[in-house]
């Protein structure tokens, strides 16, 4: 059970404070403080034999524990008698593959408590409870400053997450409009991926509007009204990352359009090319074909400039083409 449980503390006045190593007994010490204090557990991946013991002890809803074991949730709010539980999708950028990925993240909030799940190696808590904890005006907000912590850094971290996708795009609407024009099918499969990341990173930010804008409102258990503009600036950020996603997804649609323009260009231009230079082997085909027959009365078969005529006349009519189908652009 240890080994899941990367932090377990218990919060008077704002500030960290020694108590009792088992979280049962360090429940029961906070509750018997009355006031402000109350209890953070965090836990990374636990099984089902090893979150059984906190459900109970928390009294958590047995529905949000099996989202909270299951994971691949969509982001929520769903309030219980005895709890109020969140999920959130932290995202992940991986600039080696250019990739997003994305975690989970359950919190847990009730009277005197607050536990927090997480899965996937992404986003950990350490720097954002570390940050919590030198502010204690925030952190006498009880449990509902975790909620806000850890929703004010995952939304953060949206943020930066878009601007490293927007580089990448930048780069990649380079690559489309470079005159060389690039590897097309190259070009298009990495147009079709990146969308991808940005259809998965989507996934996480636009779910998470309505808590979000659901708890900077009044009226939500376990929530301090006085939290509300803490919520407000959460659900601010959250409307700037959405829009950025949604600008990097139009973007995304309309390089894609260009992409399959200029490769629509490309291929006339190509055909252009060969009609032209079918044409211009024709004419000489034509008259090699036409003088070839076996016939004896032709014109100029006796005379001693005939060939040299017939051979100036060919190149005379391949040049002529040339030079109108260099005109035109065709060449």
């Amino acid at each position: 059970m240890r080994a899941v449980i990367v932090d377990c503390a218990i919060y008077r006045d704002g500030h960290r404070s020694d108590g009792p190593s088992d979280f049962s007994d360090a429940l029961d010490a906070a509750r018997a403080s009355g006031g402000d204090a109350f209890i953070w557990i965090g836990l990374h991946e636990p099984t089902e034999q090893e979150f059984e013991h906190v459900s109970k002890e928390f009294g958590l809803h047995p529905l949000a524990v099996e989202d909270a074991l299951k994971a691949h949730q969509r982001p929520k709010l769903e309030i219980y008698d005895d709890s109020l539980f969140v999920v959130l999708k932290p995202v992940v950028y991986e600039p080696e593959g250019d990739t997003v990925s994305t975690g989970e993240l359950m919190v847990f909030m009730g009277d005197s408590f607050a536990v927090t799940v997480r899965h996937g190696e992404g986003a950990p808590l350490s720097a954002v409870r570390k940050r919590l904890e030198s502010e204690p005006e925030v952190l006498k907000q009880g449990p509902t400053a975790v909620l806000y912590a850890v929703s004010d850094a995952v939304v953060d971290h949206y943020i930066d997450v878009a601007g490293e996708l927007q580089v990448d795009l930048e780069e990649l609407e380079a690559e489309v409009f470079q005159p060389a024009g690039g590897d097309a099918k190259n070009t298009a499969s990495r147009i079709y991926t990146f969308k991808r990341q940005v259809l998965e990173f989507r996934r996480a930010t636009a779910p998470l509007s309505a808590p979000m804008t659901r708890l900077a409102g009044a009226g939500v258990p376990f929530v301090s009204d006085s939290s509300q503009p803490f919520f407000r600036d959460v659900s601010d950020h959250l409307i700037r990352a959405n829009e950025q996603v949604e600008g990097l997804d139009r973007l995304l649609s309309d390089i894609l359009s260009a992409h399959l323009a200029q490769m629509g260009v490309r291929q006339n231009d190509d055909m252009r090319k060969i009609s032209a230079w079918a044409a211009m082997a024709a004419v000489p085909t034509m008259v090699a074909g036409v003088y070839g027959m076996n016939f004896e009365h032709m014109p100029e078969l006796r005379e001693a400039w005939g060939y040299p005529a017939v051979i100036v006349l060919m190149v005379a009519v391949v040049l002529g083409l040339y030079g109108l189908f260099k005109r035109r652009g065709w060449l």
